[in-house]
């Protein structure tokens, strides 16, 4: 059990420093729970490729067909404007889904 609370810790501080580093992300540290709840709502209203993003709903589905990274809306919590980010997975399956997280949100403009 320890090992695993260690585990889930240290994913943590790597998945919520990683979405502070991203520009226009903030993300509290999650109190208890193996999810982070990032603050996505300054890239609601922008545009890629013609399509735009206009909520929690619309960019998880943006991001799942063109990312392939599964995040549930903020919606779906009464939370519009943020993501949540489950960290119960593999370190390495946690850095490229951030990567491509950081790299789909650049891309809007």
């Amino acid at each position: 059990m320890k090992t695993m609370i260690a585990a889930f810790a240290k994913r943590c501080d790597m998945v919520v420093a990683a979405l502070n580093e991203m520009d226009g992300v903030s993300c509290p540290s999650p109190e208890g729970a193996f999810y982070a709840f990032p603050d996505i709502s300054k890239f609601l209203g922008k545009s890629v490729n013609g399509r735009r993003i206009d909520d929690s709903i619309e960019m998880c589905q943006w991001l799942l067909e063109e990312k392939h990274i599964a995040l549930v809306p903020g919606a779906a919590f009464g939370a519009e404007g943020f993501i949540r980010i489950s960290f119960a997975a593999s370190d390495d399956d946690l850095r490229t889904g951030l990567q491509r997280l950081k790299e789909g949100l650049a891309q809007l403009s």
